[in-house]
């Protein structure tokens, strides 16, 4: 039997090929060599691949940085919340602290699970007059008339300095922000009022991680304006490194999802764009055409590596595996599979061994 050079070389450099096909590059770093995570896991969207876990319109976020564990919004169901938490393995019992960007219930709607594991959390929420959230309000802020009778007046004439509001939840241990503030080393929360028709005077809150690799954002709804949340977010460090989370462009036009994209990539120089929820499937394309490998995938169970490349993640916080796609598959069989100048028992069984490849 003959066979040709080429094919002595290809049989000799397959195992190495199949091996490199299973295993992570040598220059990966060893799973839990890092006990310090920098990741971002996405536990509610309506997009992703087919898993256990369940799609629905919202969104949430586990956020690993600087040894703390952030909960960024709820999703929009207590049941699905909690079933796609199971699915990641990601315990909400342990968690530092809770972000809940704005009011809407797509955010906020698997709050009541969140507090039936972690009833005393601490949770950030934004601030508003009379908020789902609570909320308090000098007494200054209503007009008085000393000309009536004391039970025709509030509080008897003498109401207190400060008016207290109740939240929807008053057992929970919510801390409302007004402003941008730093809540621990390197982890800030930018405040924004909308200025938009439909949620006028909503106040959002959005993450930012200041990271030595430039500012990790994390958006909610981003109803101010992500152009206008970037823009607040350079001001704690020009170098912006990501956006993840909801750009609020679904129902947006052409050339305003164009004129978002060229700014972001062109005025903010932000480096990765990470688009979710209401960003929109027209502005996926345009953010995908705008920064091309800089669009970062991140459907429903998608774990991203934060650092100077972001990355998505396998489960046990090691790069993905990285398989041969079909026409890889093909491609090999045929290479392999019944030459009239090798033996077909042999290319047979090595054709097996790539078809069984993940």
């Amino acid at each position: 039997m003959n066979i040709s050079p080429w094919r002595m070389c290809f049989v000799a450099a397959l195992p190495a090929l199949l091996a490199g096909c299973v295993s992570p590059s040598p220059s990966s770093p060893a799973a839990g060599a890092d006990p310090t995570k920098a990741q971002i896991t996405v536990l509610y969207d309506a997009f992703g691949k087919a898993s256990s876990m369940q799609k629905d319109w919202g969104y949430a976020a586990l956020v690993e940085y600087g040894g703390k564990r952030i909960l960024f919004d709820t999703g929009n169901n207590p049941d699905i919340l909690a079933q796609n938490a199971r699915a990641k393995g990601v315990d909400l019992t342990k968690l530092d602290f809770v972000v809940m960007s704005h009011r809407h219930g797509d955010h906020m709607g698997g709050m009541a699970y969140l507090l039936s594991v972690n009833p005393k959390v601490k949770i950030y929420a934004p601030k508003e007059g009379f908020g789902v959230y609570g909320g308090d309000l000098p007494s200054s802020f209503y007009r008085k008339d000393t000309s009536l009778p004391p039970e025709q007046r509030y509080y008897d004439g003498t109401p207190p300095d400060t008016m207290r509001f109740g939240a929807a939840w008053p057992e929970a241990n919510f801390q409302l922000i007004d402003r941008t503030t730093q809540i621990a080393p390197g982890i800030h929360l930018i405040s924004l009022v909308s200025d938009k028709a439909g949620t006028l005077e909503l106040r959002e809150l959005s993450l930012a991680l200041d990271t030595p690799d430039g500012v990790v954002i994390v958006v909610g709804c981003s109803h101010p304006g992500i152009d206008k949340i970037v823009e607040a977010a350079a001001k704690i460090n020009p170098r912006i490194n990501l956006v993840a989370g909801g750009f609020h462009l679904v129902v947006a036009k052409d050339d305003e999802i164009d004129k978002i994209a060229t700014t972001l990539r062109d005025t903010f120089k932000v480096g990765y764009v990470v688009p979710g929820h209401c960003t929109g499937e027209p502005t996926f394309a345009a953010l995908r055409k705008a920064f091309g490998d800089r669009y970062l995938y991140a459907g429903l169970g998608t774990v991203l590596g934060l650092g100077a490349k972001p990355r998505p993640l396998a489960d046990d916080g090691s790069p993905p595996v990285t398989a041969m796609d079909q026409a890889d598959l093909e491609s090999y069989r045929m290479l392999l599979a019944g030459r009239d100048d090798e033996d077909p028992h042999e290319g047979n069984r090595l054709a097996a061994n790539v078809t069984a490849l993940p």
